[in-house]
């Protein structure tokens, strides 16, 4: 269970940086839309609840919002990537 949940946090958060970068561009979803050659409901759809998202829709995103998207693989805590060998 708390792995859907922190899986479910971690989408949210990019929804969270588009609405904060719109909203410091003084954008409403429909200005960001029409910039990012998409409707604003779906901009709306990425804010709200981002599930599922495509890596072109957010370089769209960013670039209209004057950013850049940045993909990390970060280890988690108390896991390695290594397995056993025998």
């Amino acid at each position: 269970m708390r792995e859907l949940v922190e899986k479910e946090l971690a989408s949210l958060d990019i929804g969270v940086q588009i609405a904060k970068l719109r909203a410091k561009h003084r954008l409403n979803q429909t200005q960001l839309a029409a910039r990012a050659r998409m409707s604003a409901p779906k901009v709306s759809r990425i804010e709200s609840k981002p599930a599922n998202v495509q890596l072109d829709t957010l370089i769209r995103l960013a670039q209209a919002l004057g950013a850049r998207v940045e993909v990390r693989l970060v280890e988690e805590k108390g896991k390695s990537g290594r397995r056993a060998t025998r």
